[in-house]
């Protein structure tokens, strides 16, 4: 999320942004308005402004975060902490990079790439192609703790993430663009995401790739299953919408609807049903495992019902994991590694054959 704040002077603001992937630190002139990045690579997440300098917490989807000290007049950040030294002291992080492509309408588009622990050069790996929620967010450079890359890539698997059309970062207009069109822009920007990298990376196996989302993310992997059917060995929805129609009537964040519908599901109801996944079960034929929080107000777990009874009835292989105690997010640690555990175990069961 990002942050406001002043340096003691009141002379610049401090604000966070997302630019092009990252989550960049800048300080603003309050005189001129004239902004300048004091930190341009990885999620600064958090920070504190001192007389002279401005401490900061910086990750990356390389490590967690620790606390960084940089001048007000910029220069190179000095690091305070490395509180996670002894845990990651005896495990390998892997490696990552950013690449970029045309989508929708020739646009570019950023993603990146992770290779999978274990990497040997000359091998291929499946892909845990992972889409991220919002829609107006990012699986940009950051430490995810619900959606970790590095957790994929540890169970052996290449990571694919692409910031498709609404993600923040690359311009108001390619973020507000996703507005009505949930199933259009972006779905072009994922297949044309994942072609790229697949094309760009020989150690990526295209023949061996699930795609994994929630929120807006298991929107899409719901829309995925009725239309890129035949692409993906599997699929992961968590607290995904099913029906547009009855996720409007239930949610208690109907104002996010009418905004991104154009309003109320009564007076628009065309708006809601043009990018509807259950309009599209009968041509679901992809395996699919379906998580969902019973205490998920904003997408209730009645749509995660639907899904799993639309997959069951049609014969699909499918499995359902229901958290009694979670809200739209894995909060607890428990359920979080039970979480993981069965993630990965459904990619092991449908990519390592």
């Amino acid at each position: 999320m990002n942050r406001l704040g002043a340096m003691p002077d009141g002379r610049s603001l401090l604000a966070t942004a997302d630019d092009l992937g990252q989550q960049a630190l800048y300080s603003i002139d309050v005189a001129s308005g004239t902004p300048r990045k004091l930190v341009g690579t990885g999620q600064v997440s958090d920070y504190c402004a001192t007389k002279d300098s401005v401490v900061f917490a910086l990750a990356d989807l390389g490590a967690p975060a620790d606390l960084y000290r940089i001048a007000a007049s910029g220069g190179a950040p000095k690091r305070l902490t490395e509180v996670n030294r002894g845990l990651l002291a005896g495990r390998r992080l892997s490696e990552f990079e950013q690449f970029s492509f045309r989508g929708w309408n020739d646009e570019t588009v950023y993603g990146y790439v992770m290779k999978p622990y274990g990497f040997e050069s000359g091998k291929r790996y499946p892909i845990a192609f992972l889409v991220h929620g919002g829609p107006q967010s990012s699986f940009q450079n950051l430490w995810h703790y619900r959606w970790n890359a590095q957790t994929f890539a540890g169970g052996g698997y290449a990571v694919v993430l692409i910031d498709f059309h609404g993600s923040p970062g690359y311009g108001q207009a390619f973020t507000d663009s996703i507005s009505g069109d949930w199933g259009g822009k972006p779905l072009v920007d994922l297949k044309k995401g994942l072609a790229a990298a697949i094309a760009s990376y020989p150690w990526l196996d295209g023949e061996r790739a699930c795609a994994l989302g929630a929120s807006y993310g298991g929107f899409m992997t719901n829309w995925i299953a009725g239309n890129w059917p035949d692409r993906f060995r599997c699929l992961v929805t968590h607290d995904g919408t099913f029906d547009q129609r009855m996720m409007y009537y239930s949610t208690e964040e109907l104002w996010f609807a009418e905004w991104e519908s154009g309003g109320p599901q009564y007076e628009r109801p065309q708006a809601y049903e043009k990018f509807n996944p259950v309009a599209f079960v009968a041509q679901w034929r992809t395996p699919m495992l379906v998580i969902h929080g019973e205490q998920d107000f904003r997408i209730p777990y009645t749509q995660a019902l639907g899904a799993f009874t639309a997959l069951q009835r049609r014969g699909i292989e499918s499995t359902l994991l229901l958290f009694p105690d979670e809200n739209h997010w894995v909060l607890k640690p428990a359920n979080s590694v039970l979480w993981y555990r069965t993630v990965l175990g459904w990619l092991d069961q449908h990519l390592n054959r």
